[in-house]
């Protein structure tokens, strides 16, 4: 029987000796090549916090203290060591474990975490919470360096070090430096500061100068002194400024020195971040050498690490190819992006004109502002954003594009349901807030071609903000440009939908027609403004089922609605709710928008 099978609680963990936790790590690695190899999802990130992670289960008991990630995608292990581990089979598929935490599904996951930088401001909430209830728990803030580029992060970061809080934020540097350690000195001064003898020296310290006025005067000025001299000879520390205690740099795979360092952690009874050094994609040689590759997959072969070439050409990849094509004749077009280089396709236009070619890290906000300024003094920015982060920059798509009506061009991928990433990654709220504002223009392709020419009527036909939103994957049945918004004629009812849910309708009026029912089938081009065309197209039967990959009260239903005038209008959406993980055609049965579903739903309507 493996390590792994025979752990039956924290206890058993603990008493593990060296060689076997050693022996743990290495099934634990083996065990998430072979699920995500099956089920996809985040590999490398995962290789790289293996020990990392064991270390803090022995350090803490995530049942009472509370861990919260900053995007859990990193939080398999965690998942692994827990009470996950026999239906860890099931990551991501419907029904199964989810791939980011989720509170719903055991006691060990403190907080959702899909979209990042929040790890912080959330564990001091907790913090503060535990304090004023007079309750006795750690709280854990697990942080990735990319974290640190959103600006959430340091609004936490701001807030923690002056809140004197017990709190332990846990920095997993995997690609960047964070404080700057110059030469010997700088080594040997981080060595004495891990030592058990100045940990003691330091706490004896602070127990012999608390009591009396004159011996905390004494402590600030001493503290003074040693952080001056500490800054002469190897600089500041950005932390240490905001007013933690710093532990670090260690070897993040190197288990029993992150113990001991989180025993210090404890003992300082205050905000403390723990730095810790990994990498990523450790143990699997594929994801060590090609780490942003296996960040997120879909599959691989486990034995060579192969990952299956696309089957198809995505939305996503056409667009980066069709943008860059108009920047070879538009020296005013430039792109953004919020750390999704690959992710929207815009590797090429990277290569082909870096200096145009702008990523911003996770900071969607300053992505949509700092377009907006380039657009004010006159050059054509194209944000590429997905749809669920493009949530967190909405304030500044209002105040500072739409109020002065510039010409941002949005582009907006993974529109609509995006299957096993589930909650957190759905981007089934855009339809409503981007319609929600004044001199916005929202254009929905339903294929590959028309991708491509309302990218172009997007760039140089439309004045204003223009948001160009389109699925995860590639294209269906539909495949082509309609010059009219009927895609099938029919007289009995007509179903009206945009963009990828298109094609569900034409499968529906399909099986209508083999039941006797002329079903017509109408396509909107765009979701804002609602075109006086395709209104007039989606009545013309006088019974109007509207089909749509958005929430109740995000969609156009209710617009066209607005619009009838005797007719039978009824929406199909997804209801109310957050929609969980699975794949497309899963979810589509669970939210009743399956073209049988679809069809079987508007037979009732029939007058």
């Amino acid at each position: 029987m493996s390590i792994l099978d025979q752990l039956q609680s924290r206890q058993d963990l603990c008493a593990l000796t060296e060689e076997q936790t050693a022996e743990l790590c290495r099934e634990l690695r083996e065990q998430l090549v072979q699920t995500v190899a099956k089920n996809g999802g985040h590999l490398a990130a995962n290789l790289g916090v293996v020990e990392l992670t064991v270390a803090i289960h022995r350090s803490f008991d995530t049942s009472k203290d509370r861990l919260v990630f900053d995007v859990g995608h990193q939080s398999y292990v965690h998942k692994l060591l827990t009470d996950r581990r026999d239906r860890f089979s099931t990551l991501r598929q419907f029904g199964g474990v989810a791939g980011f935490p989720k509170p719903g599904e055991s006691v060990h996951d403190a907080f959702i975490a899909g979209h990042a930088s929040a790890s912080v401001s959330a564990a001091l909430g907790m913090a503060r919470a535990r304090t004023l209830q007079g309750e006795d728990y750690h709280v854990l803030a697990l942080m990735g360096d990319g974290a640190l580029t959103g600006g959430l992060a340091y609004e936490g970061l701001n807030d923690a070090g002056e809140s004197k809080e017990p709190l332990i934020i846990i920095l997993n540097d995997n690609g960047m430096s964070i404080t700057k350690n110059v030469g010997g000195m700088a080594k040997h001064l981080a060595t004495i500061r891990t030592r058990a003898s100045y940990f003691r020296l330091k706490k004896l310290w602070r127990s012999m100068t608390k009591s009396s006025r004159f011996g905390r005067f004494l402590y600030r000025r001493t503290h003074i002194f040693k952080e001056r001299l500490k800054r002469s000879l190897i600089g500041s520390n950005m932390f240490e400024e905001m007013g933690f205690d710093y532990l670090g740099p260690t070897d993040g795979h190197d288990i029993s020195k992150m113990c001991y360092l989180f025993e210090r952690a404890k003992e300082l009874n205050g905000p403390v971040v723990v730095h810790v050094l990994t990498k990523k994609g450790r143990g699997y040689e594929p994801a060590e050498k090609n780490p942003d590759l296996f960040h997120g997959v879909s599959g691989f072969d486990p034995a060579t690490g192969e990952i299956p070439a696309p089957k198809y050409e995505s939305f996503s990849d056409v667009f980066g190819d069709a943008l860059t094509g108009f920047a070879a004749n538009d020296p005013k077009l430039c792109a953004i992006t919020a750390a999704m280089q690959s992710g929207t396709g815009l590797d090429l236009f990277a290569q082909s004109f870096p200096e145009r070619f702008f990523d911003v890290g996770i900071a969607e906000g300053h992505a949509v502002t700092m377009a907006s300024g380039m657009a004010k003094q006159g050059m054509l920015p194209v944000v590429a954003i997905y749809s669920t982060f493009l949530q967190r920059a909405y304030d500044m798509l209002l105040h500072d594009t739409a109020i002065q009506h510039l010409h941002v061009v949005f582009v907006i991928d993974r529109a609509g349901l995006v299957g096993n990433d589930g909650e957190t990654h759905h981007g089934v709220f855009d339809a409503g807030f981007l319609r929600q504002i004044p001199g916005m223009t929202v254009l929905c392709p339903a294929s590959l071609a028309e991708l491509k020419e309302m990218l172009r009527r997007a760039l140089y036909e439309i004045e204003g903000p223009v948001a160009v939103r389109f699925p995860k994957g590639g294209e269906g049945r539909y495949t082509g440009i309609s010059e009219t918004p009927v895609l099938k004629k029919g007289k009995d009812l007509t179903l009206c939908g945009y963009g990828r849910i298109v094609n569900e309708l034409l499968a529906a009026a399909d099986l209508l027609a083999q039941e006797g029912v002329d079903a017509e089938v109408v396509k909107l081009s765009q979701i804002k403004p609602l075109l006086k065309s395709e209104i007039t197209a989606a009545l013309r039967t006088g019974t109007l089922i509207v089909a749509e990959e958005a929430n109740r009260n995000c969609g156009v239903y209710q617009e066209l609605a607005s619009h009838a005038n005797g007719e039978r209008v009824t929406g199909c959406n997804l209801a109310d709710s957050f929609v969980t993980h699975g794949s497309l055609p899963e979810l589509y049965r669970e939210k009743g928008l399956s073209a049988r579903q679809l069809a079987d739903f508007a037979k009732e309507k029939l007058p």
